[in-house]
């Protein structure tokens, strides 16, 4: 005798099984953006990524942390970054805090085209500006979290997000809607402002990063 299902629901798959899948999806669509522009442009998507993660950066980066965030040998780095190289598009030069390494920037003529770039996957900006305030303060509350809890795993790549800043002073105001603080432009920090990508971060140290992230978890 068949067995019925005590609700209709029986089979739907747990909500954090459904929250991967989600931004699974979400990351095939801006992959899949990624790649179309890379591929009108004479790119491969690699290459196009190296682009984007070099954005807004006034520091010269290095080949292994390029390596790291995107999850690739650093050869197969290095491939791609000499292609960028010849293509005009990447400088590599000196680091300016260790004379016996290399560093990257983007050029004049990569920034333009990373601007072309932003502009070609706006599509997904637009979705995000269209939700409600208060789901979009949500959302980004909960993708912090999330990260917190990746963290855990030692499987993110660094970022510099607030909560890995020498100027990020955590609970500063507990209980607040600004419990933190960020003392660089000494103002209290709200949730909804915390960045992922801020061109004035500075590395803070590896404990204090930890507790950061292990507090907001």
């Amino acid at each position: 005798m068949d067995i019925k299902p005590e609700t209709p629901w029986d089979g739907t798959p747990d909500i954090s099984a459904r929250i991967v899948v989600a931004i699974s999806r979400v990351s095939s669509v801006l992959r899949a953006g990624m790649w179309e522009f890379a591929t009108a442009e004479n790119l491969n998507p690699t290459q196009a990524e190296i682009l984007q993660l070099l954005k807004d950066r006034t520091q010269g980066v290095r080949l292994s942390w390029l390596a790291a965030q995107l999850s690739v040998s650093a050869a197969s780095a290095s491939d791609s970054v000499a292609s960028l190289v010849n293509k005009g598009l990447v400088r590599k030069a000196r680091a300016e805090d260790d004379g016996r390494a290399s560093a990257l920037w983007l050029t004049d003529q990569g920034k333009a085209l990373v601007g072309k770039m932003m502009s070609a996957l706006s599509f997904a900006d637009d979705a995000a500006a269209a939700l409600d305030a208060g789901v979009k303060d949500q959302l980004l509350v909960g993708l912090f979290k999330l990260i917190a809890q990746l963290q855990k795993s030692e499987r993110f790549p660094a970022l510099r997000a607030c909560l890995s800043c020498r100027y990020f002073e955590a609970n500063v105001n507990p209980g607040t809607a600004a419990p933190h603080h960020c003392a660089l432009v000494k103002a209290a920090l709200p949730i909804a402002f915390l960045r992922i990508d801020c061109a004035e971060h500075q590395p803070t140290d590896a404990a204090t990063e930890r507790r950061n992230w292990e507090a907001f978890a």
